[in-house]
């Protein structure tokens, strides 16, 4: 159960610690997937590739999306489970399956048929055909993957990460050989590239499911819970309204920050494999990069709506500034660390000095705007623990669709000619990106400051956020 939280800035910092690294561990074996797709497939084709960054941008904005909805759950549970209403987190979960079964049945229709989405990046027949089919294959996987979502939500919500990281990590283990027989092909199974590595996910993805529910199931420390041995739960909208009442806007958020690089990709597709593929190695290295302030804002996000379920609240004040300086005190020597090193970063995901060249530069903004995506989603995660996301996806859209994106297309594809020389390709698009994170990160500091004094004048929980 809970512990004794300590008071000081140091105590509550390693108490984020000790919960985020297994998050960390976790959340870095799901983006190892991801790594391995594209070194394995940049060995295959430069076509494979770039179909494979096209494939990504939208599989990765709809499942973001999607689960974003789903992760309502994350601070729910928390909150009783701070409030030690123990089985009523399984009858929260119980219905978090029925929103997870109506989210899959509109992201597999939107993965069978991608063809509106694809018409953006204007890309050749060759690479449309082999993006449409790694979606396809895709939705296989889909239910499966938000189905495990929602039993890591409830082990992260509890405190209990470690379980899902050691099924990720296994899960980790058996995607090289799994992409090496469908994407390279053998006994019997032909060459699929790119596409091979979204067969490596399906099979991945209900092997997780089964093993996740196993331990749902056998695992004594469950029965707490009351998940199992209450025959069929019907979907009960009042559950399931306010849940989306805090997913929608969670779910739209997520969405907002993946598509402003999913649609970079397509953008940034109609300059060229080439272009296209050096902007994917920068995101692909990007990603991992943001495992760690997002395992610092889970875990913190976690312990402040633990807080606030056991009516703590200046623990909960406490722990969300520990959290945003634990994310943005590492976040400046891992910037300074990726510049220095982006040469031997490249190298080891590809021997195409072409690909390099065009991958090089963008690492500049990489490097640069580490502090302020740290700040950004650990914050955002605390202002969620408060059940708090309308104002924060109004920012997100603002900020990141509108600098972000609208800045990018002007930036990088300069279609009246404004844009210096230097922001031309990719290199305007990560500029745009990198300012949009910064203004994200200010304005969502100053917002968690007015919900934080709101909060220390609330008679109870329940009127945070009102």
């Amino acid at each position: 159960m809970m512990q004794e939280a300590p008071k000081t800035l140091r105590g509550n910092i390693q108490r984020i610690g000790a919960l985020a690294w297994p998050m960390m561990v976790g959340q870095l074996a799901v983006v190892g997937n991801g790594v391995i797709d594209t070194a394995m497939t940049s060995r295959f084709s430069a076509t494979d590739l770039a179909a494979l960054s096209i494939g990504i941008s939208i599989y990765v904005s709809i499942f973001v999306g999607l689960n974003g909805v789903l992760q309502a759950i994350s601070p729910v549970v928390g909150q009783l489970f701070g409030a030690r209403q123990f089985r009523q987190i399984g009858a929260e979960i119980k219905q978090g399956v029925w929103l997870g079964f109506f989210l899959a049945c509109i992201g597999c229709l939107i993965l069978l048929f991608p063809q509106s989405l694809l018409s953006i990046a204007q890309a050749s027949d060759t690479l449309n055909q082999k993006a449409a089919l790694y979606l396809q294959i895709l939705a296989i996987a889909l239910p499966a993957t938000l189905a495990f979502r929602i039993y890591g939500a409830l082990n992260n919500a509890v405190g209990r990460p470690k379980m899902v990281m050691a099924i990720q990590v296994a899960a980790l283990a058996l995607k090289v050989p799994l992409n090496t027989l469908f994407i390279f092909g053998g006994f019997g199974i032909p060459a699929m590239g790119g596409p091979g590595c979204a067969a490596a996910t399906a099979v991945n993805a209900w092997l997780m499911l089964i093993t996740g529910w196993l331990m749902l199931r056998h695992v004594k420390y469950y029965e707490l819970f009351d998940l199992f041995g209450t025959g069929f739960v019907k979907p009960q909208w009042t559950a399931l309204r306010s849940l989306l009442q805090l997913g929608i806007p969670m779910g739209l958020s997520y969405l907002i920050e993946v598509t402003a690089f999913a649609f970079m990709a397509l953008f940034i597709a109609r300059l060229g494999e080439i272009t296209v593929s050096g902007h994917q190695l920068t995101a692909n290295f990007g990603t991992i990069l943001y495992m760690l302030p997002l395992s610092i804002a889970s875990a913190t996000g976690t312990l402040v709506a633990q807080a606030i379920g056991a009516n703590q609240l200046q623990l909960a004040h406490r722990t969300g500034n520990a959290g945003v300086v634990l994310a943005g005190m590492l976040a400046i020597p891992i910037g300074i660390t990726i510049w220095f090193s982006r040469s031997l970063i490249l190298h080891a995901y590809t021997s195409n000095q072409v690909i390099i060249a065009a991958a090089l530069p963008l690492f500049l903004f990489l490097s640069v705007y580490q502090v302020f995506d740290a700040i950004q989603v650990t914050v955002a995660f605390i202002l969620r623990a408060y059940k708090i996301a309308v104002v924060p996806t109004i920012l997100y859209a603002f900020a990141l669709w509108g600098c972000g994106l609208g800045g990018g297309y002007m930036l990088g594809l300069d279609p009246f000619q404004i844009s210096p020389a230097i922001f031309h390709g990719a290199a305007g698009f990560w500029m745009a990106n990198s300012t949009s994170l910064a203004l994200v990160a200010i304005g969502l500091t100053y917002y968690l400051r007015l919900i934080q004094k709101r909060f220390e004048h609330s008679p109870s929980p329940a009127d945070i956020g009102k």
